[in-house]
């Protein structure tokens, strides 16, 4: 269509043209990854059986729902099949493989285990029509797995139930019973023996390097496959056997699958179990091309999955990184990409051949956009618009558009539009959170307002609405005839904020979730921030309830919301974190929350420094006044500025309050540091659980060496935790075990720290993190790689500005040399833990690591210890005596 506007904007127009595009850009993806795919698994170094090779077999198009990712699922599949009607403008393929691509809609399950079911019966059903060499490995194993998981239920009785029919569903369930059965023969067998007992010679078979054997499954994996348990995680592994099969089919029948996961996000949980089933699946089978469509990037390539999923890290996903290079292979569609917008502003007002719109203006439009397709259209109007009168300039685009809010209000009710604008305050929310923000006493202008295109729904997120970000954003400028004035854009952002509240308050009182307290947290701040609400009210109790559990997750809320004139965002709030832009309580509490879930990522003198720069402002309440003396005072212990962190939790105890148990707590610590132990354990029965008294006993008897003790207290505190579901405590206290245990029992603390992972894994609690490093150093002391393990951990904890870490890596490191009897080394890990111990604070560590080794050592005056310097020496060198006795019988 021709755009009219451009070519009546004067005498010259320019040429006008409609540059959107009919996704030809995701087919060139798709065509070149195939291509590159194609290259590399015929490439002579490719081996399928490689599980440490990077996996490059993966394409993800994500974007937000009804924007077409099924659409161009269907068309890709539809381009390569030989027979499907591709787009002309996509091109031919410059390939001469035969591909075989098979669609896979995962919205059509419920569960992990039925849903990864279909998908694998679905691609073996794909492949039940490929000619050529059987695939009896895959089949024995399939059919083993039926038997054993859907006893007396006939597969193809469960295909035609759950509607996987199709060309070839009456030759599969044949295939894979003759495959039993040719199996069977071939290894001699009666005839009519279960898929069980066939894989069971089987695996004997190759076990004995028979050649029949080896014949049917000559996979180096296939008899571990088929002696494990058939049953569902076993079957996410039989792939591997797939792969291997379809990479021996002759030349003539060989064949590559193209894999198309759509509806990726419906295999999204808390726990990712269906995620990590289909991530197996895509990474055993290396020479399958999986192209996944879902709402989400897949974060795949993210370290911080690890343990969630079995293969994470830019290293086994090098094109899912977020820092890959062009080649990456995750690609937005939905709302235009910054390429895609700017690819169209350029082609879309051309003169002389060349582009009208600059690129600096295309970028400042790009950015304003937000991808939105009417802001660029009324960009190029607004361009045509200066141009009659003056060159356009950079400024001219640093703004929203009145047109666009006109546009987007023209068709809205009354109530409707006051509903809009009361949610742009907010990043996302439901039905009932828009109607309380709106003031408003019924939901259904809320719920007509989400039927608008104007509001994307995620329906698995905890709020699953938000408003398109240009429209949030030209709802600041709003010069409609009933725009808001700055007192109602106020009272609507006390309305929100108190909206949030209600929603945390009533979720606190029944089932508690640290999703919502986080969410809610995060808008509560910004609005409170940006509106200058000066009534934090609930967001002190939140406050409270984020830092009691130790789990950290970032809160620094967006700057600038409607009517602030900000620019939308991330930022952490503070002027540097000096103090110099906290002006209202609202600002001096963000930074407090941030400075303290930061101190997981920084060293903690920079956290001591922003909490006094919090603190000197003034601007906290009494009550959030004592939260940062607390957690100024639990940074100057990890510091070792014992004094100070004394002074900060004397402080708070005198002060009472929600936070006394906790400071009665550090001041135990701070005993127990300076080798007080009858003073620290005096303290213990007054703690309770908010004072953590098991941990803190557990501390108190693990320098003596006392570990039957110490270790009772630890699985004390780890059930408490269970109990009051504290995740995060109770990872400390599984730590804290491991690390007791390994002085004692490496069989068993290799089990406990997997245990300490894995409930570490969600969380971000560095110390706790490091602290577990350590114990695997005492589970392996005798090993010959400590030391160097210690020289890195050693400056991980330098960087991380905790000290007392230190202490504790020396005696690790003191019980590896006393275990070795390298005396030399010894006495001078001693010399730097007197060094270390100077102030006083772990004094008793010097004894401890002399003791090991059966060094003479005068016992520090400071220290007092509950039962005799001489008894803890004893208990300590029997653990290295003990020690010793192990490695030698395993040697």
């Amino acid at each position: 269509m021709a755009d009219l506007r451009a070519l009546f904007s004067s005498n010259n127009p320019p040429v006008a043209d409609e540059a959107f595009t009919n996704r030809e850009r995701q087919w060139d993806v798709v065509a070149a990854a195939l291509e590159q795919h194609l290259r590399h698994i015929g490439g002579p170094g490719f081996d399928v059986e490689d599980l440490e090779a990077p996996r490059t077999n993966v394409l993800v198009f994500h974007g937000v729902g009804g924007i077409g990712k099924t659409t161009l699922s269907r068309k890709i599949e539809a381009a390569l099949t030989p027979s499907g009607d591709r787009p002309a403008q996509w091109g031919a393929p410059s390939w001469t493989e035969r591909l075989l691509p098979i669609r896979i809609d995962l919205a059509r399950s419920a569960s992990a285990g039925s849903d990864f079911e279909r998908v694998i019966l679905t691609i073996r059903l794909a492949l039940a029509g490929t000619p050529g060499r059987p695939l009896p490995a895959f089949d024995v194993a399939l059919r083993q797995y039926w038997e054993h998981t859907h006893p007396g239920e006939p597969l193809d009785e469960y295909m035609r139930r759950t509607g996987l029919m199709g060309r070839f569903a009456t030759a599969l369930p044949q295939q894979l019973q003759t495959a039993v059965g040719e199996a069977a023969a071939l290894l001699q067998l009666p005839g009519g023996a279960a898929a069980g007992q066939v894989a069971g010679a089987l695996v004997q078979g190759l076990r004995e390097r028979r050649e029949r054997a080896r014949a049917l499954a000559g996979c180096s994996h296939a008899a571990g496959l088929l002696e494990a348990t058939p049953d569902l995680e076993a079957l996410s592994y039989y792939p591997h056997l797939l792969a291997w099969e379809l990479s021996r089919l002759p030349a003539k029948h060989q064949v590559t699958p193209v894999v198309l996961l759509d509806t990726f996000e419906d295999t999204a949980d808390r726990h990712r179990d269906a995620e990590r089933l289909l991530q197996r699946l895509v990474y055993l089978m290396p020479n399958v091309l999986f192209v996944i469509s879902g709402r989400s990037r897949l974060g795949w390539a993210d370290p911080a999955l690890h343990g969630q999923l079995d293969w994470t890290g830019p290293a086994a996903w090098p094109g899912l990184s977020p820092a890959a290079a062009s080649g990456g292979r995750q690609h937005l569609i939905g709302d235009l990409s910054p390429e895609d917008c700017d690819d169209h502003l350029a082609r879309r007002l051309v003169q002389d051949g060349e582009p009208l719109i600059g690129p600096g203006i295309r970028a400042q439009i790009t950015a304003r956009s937000h991808g939105l397709p009417l802001h660029l259209d009324l960009a190029v109007a607004r361009f045509l618009e200066i141009r009659r009168t003056r060159t356009p300039e950079l400024a001219d685009f640093d703004c929203s558009f009145p047109a666009l809010v006109a546009r987007t209000l023209s068709d809205l009710t009354p109530q409707e539009r006051h509903v809009l604008r009361s949610v742009s305050l907010l990043d996302a929310f439901d039905l009932n959170l828009a109607t309380r923000a709106a003031g408003l006493d019924q939901q259904a202008p809320a719920r007509r307002l989400t039927e608008r295109p104007l509001v994307t729904e995620n329906p698995y997120a905890l709020w699953p609405y938000h408003l398109h970000g240009a429209i949030r954003t030209a709802l600041r400028d709003d010069r409609t005839e009933d725009h808001w004035t700055p007192g109602d854009w106020h009272r609507a952002a006390g309305r929100a904020l108190a909206a949030l509240g209600e929603q945390w308050t009533a979720a606190t009182g029944s089932a508690p979730s640290r999703m919502l307290l986080v969410a809610c947290l995060r808008q509560g701040l910004r609005l409170a921030r940006d509106h200058r609400l000066t009534d934090l009210g609930w967001l002190t109790d939140a406050a409270h309830a984020y830092t009691d559990d130790s789990v950290w997750e970032p809160l620094a809320p967006a700057a600038g919301g409607p009517g602030t004139g900000g620019g939308g965002q991330d930022a952490t709030v503070g002027a540097g974190g000096d103090g110099t832009g906290l002006q209202t309580a609202a600002d001096a509490l963000a930074e407090l929350l941030t400075a303290i879930a930061r101190r997981q990522h920084e060293n903690r003198a920079r956290t001591a420094e922003r909490l006094t720069a919090v603190l000197d402002t003034g601007l906290l309440d009494a009550e959030l006044t004592t939260l940062a003396l607390y957690y100024r005072a639990k940074a100057h212990k990890d510091l070792g500025r014992t004094p100070e962190s004394r002074t900060g939790m004397q402080q708070v105890a005198d002060a009472g309050g929600r936070l006394a148990p906790k400071a009665h707590r550090g001041l135990a610590n701070l005993d127990r540091i300076s080798g007080d132990f009858p003073a620290a354990l005096a303290a213990v029965p007054t703690l309770g659980w908010k004072g953590r008294h098991h941990r803190v006993a557990g501390d108190i008897h693990w320098p003596h060496a006392d570990l039957d003790r110490a270790i009772t207290s630890f699985e004390a505190a780890r059930a408490e935790a269970e109990h009051h579901d504290a995740p995060g405590e109770r990872a400390i206290a599984q730590v804290r075990l491991a690390l007791v245990v390994s002085f004692a029992d490496p069989a068993r603390a290799s089990d406990e720290l997997d245990l300490a992972h894995q409930y570490l894994a969600p969380l971000d609690q560095r110390a706790t993190l490091l602290l577990a490093h350590i114990a695997a150093l005492a589970k392996d002391a005798g090993h010959p790689d400590v030391p160097g393990r210690a020289h890195t951990l050693r400056r991980e904890i330098t960087d991380a500005g905790l000290p007392w870490l230190i202490r504790v890596l020396e005696i690790g490191l003191a019980f590896h040399h006393a275990v070795r009897d390298e005396h030399q080394d010894l006495n001078e890990t001693v010399d730097r833990l007197h060094s270390l111990t100077g102030n006083g604070d772990f004094a008793y560590f010097t004894d401890i690591a002399a003791a090991m080794g059966g060094l003479p050592h005068l016992p520090r005056p400071t220290v007092r210890w509950l039962d005799g310097h001489e008894r803890v020496r004893e208990r300590w060198h029997a653990l290295v005596t003990t020690r010793r006795a192990r490695l030698d019988a395993w040697s």
